[in-house]
């Protein structure tokens, strides 16, 4: 059956990044987070967790200029999926015990730790709570809060615990993304690309949360760096893309003539498609 949606199985595959200092990134990468680097070759690394996917991507770039924070359209974060609460306890003891500045938050559907790395770019690291502990709107949207965590219960959980980098099993959960425009990003990613709107918050936030297959959101849409915010210089460190992992290659394939048949232009990058949403963001499909 030929649908305009996206699969219900879809996950989001790896961020890459553009940096200014690709030793000072590994650093940080490694010793905050807990990536392990997976390859290294010239100004490229792709880090991971041990025996899993290339989740993140750093790429060193010339002459780069490092963007201020929520000034132009591209990266407000990208969110780091931990297995367990248990996982997100000993994450949060491991940035208290370095001394890193952290932003925090329950959701309702998710816990949820903040911080940013040597370049601004905003790092998420989350767990979800379980979708039968959901709670949901009249309208069918999820419904999720801004509250403070329960820190002394995060703690609890990661005691008598070592810390040993990213576990098995994490992934990207989802991306936040700046926009220029929130009624053509609607446009772009739910009525041409095939998300589903999961929280409207145009009115009372400037943003919104669209998802495939009924997650919360796989993506964040938000105009806080400005509306009309302008895209951020070529060699402006940042988002250089995101991916979207299909189920399959016969759904790929389909999405891609979908988007053909709209007038939007992809790009076949060595074989990969690419394609560009309203404000600049770069998404890779790949199955």
């Amino acid at each position: 059956m030929l649908t305009n949606k996206l699969p219900a199985d879809i996950e989001l595959g790896e961020v890459k990044l553009k940096v200014s200092n690709l030793t000072r990134s590994l650093v940080y990468y490694q010793e905050v987070l807990g990536f392990t680097v997976l390859r290294k070759e010239g100004k490229i690394a792709e880090l991971g967790v041990p025996d899993g996917p290339a989740l993140l991507v750093l790429e060193e770039i010339p002459d780069a200029v490092i963007v201020p924070p929520n000034r132009t359209t591209g990266l407000y974060h990208y969110a780091v999926l931990l297995p367990t609460r248990r996982d997100l306890g000993i994450a949060l003891r491991r940035l208290i015990d370095l001394g890193i500045d952290i932003g925090q938050a329950d959701h309702g559907v998710s816990e949820a730790l903040y911080i940013s790395d040597p370049d601004h770019n905003g790092i998420e690291i989350y767990r979800d709570r379980p979708r039968s502990e959901w709670q949901y709107e009249s309208n069918g949207n999820v419904h999720m809060v801004t509250e403070p965590i329960d820190w002394r219960g995060l703690l609890r959980e990661a005691e008598g615990h070592e810390w040993n980098g990213l576990p098995s099993g994490t992934k990207i959960g989802h991306v936040h993304l700046h926009v220029h425009d929130l009624n053509a990003a609607h446009h772009f990613y739910c009525d041409q690309l095939g998300f589903d709107l999961m929280v409207d918050g145009a009115r009372f936030m400037g943003a919104l949360f669209v998802a495939a297959g009924g997650y919360h959101h796989h993506l964040g849409l938000n105009v806080w760096a400005g509306r009309g915010a302008p895209r951020p210089p070529e060699n402006g460190t940042g988002l250089a893309y995101y991916t979207i992992q299909f189920p399959d290659e016969t759904s790929l394939q389909a999405t891609v003539e979908r988007l053909r048949g709209q007038d939007i232009t992809l790009e076949d990058r060595e074989g990969i498609w690419f394609v560009q949403d309203p404000s600049g963001n770069w998404i890779r499909f790949i199955a």
